[in-house]
């Protein structure tokens, strides 16, 4: 049987995208050692808050929480395998991000992920990459409800000094 963590990443990775899963699909072909592993990875999942436990008249029943979802996107970005391609296509991404001292955790766990995925902060809450994220960063704007605190530009040009402090940056980096 897998490691723990593996379990609930695939846990997790069942989850996404469904309104819910049926406990008897997860724990689908496995003997006993494993339906015990993967009702203990299950039961730390719902614990910690990345998913949640509803009951029908028939079937238990779980979901991802927006907690949980927040974890699969740096499972995700944590992932040995590319998410994107790293190669320039030509379009520049630039995100605004303008979040308030009282929701410093979210702009601080924010940045994180703009680093993980490659972007450079160039002057404060702008954050510039050459990289194909943008939709994955549109994702966690809608998961987070970030209308205006999040701003998501694609372009196929800047002028040309923002282009080599941006470059004179990512060599430093």
């Amino acid at each position: 049987m897998a490691k723990k963590s593996s379990i609930q990443k695939a846990i997790l990775k069942l989850l996404e995208g469904k309104k819910a899963v049926p406990m008897d699909i997860i724990n689908a072909d496995e003997d006993s050692k494993g339906k015990y592993a993967i009702n203990r990875s299950i039961k730390n999942l719902v614990s910690d808050g990345l998913i949640e436990a509803f009951s029908s008249e028939h079937k238990q029943y779980f979901r991802l929480t927006d907690e949980g979802k927040h974890k699969l996107h740096n499972i995700t970005l944590d992932a040995d395998g590319g998410l994107v391609s790293t190669t320039w296509d030509g379009f520049w991404r630039i995100v605004l991000l303008d979040l308030p001292e009282d929701r410093k955790s979210e702009r601080e766990a924010l940045r994180y992920l703009l680093k993980k995925a490659g972007f450079v902060c160039v002057k404060n809450s702008v954050w510039i990459s050459m990289y194909p994220f943008e939709h994955l960063f549109t994702n966690i704007k809608k998961d987070l409800g970030l209308t205006t605190e999040l701003i998501i530009l694609v372009t196929d040009s800047v002028d040309k000094d923002t282009e080599q402090s941006f470059l004179k940056l990512i060599q430093e980096n």
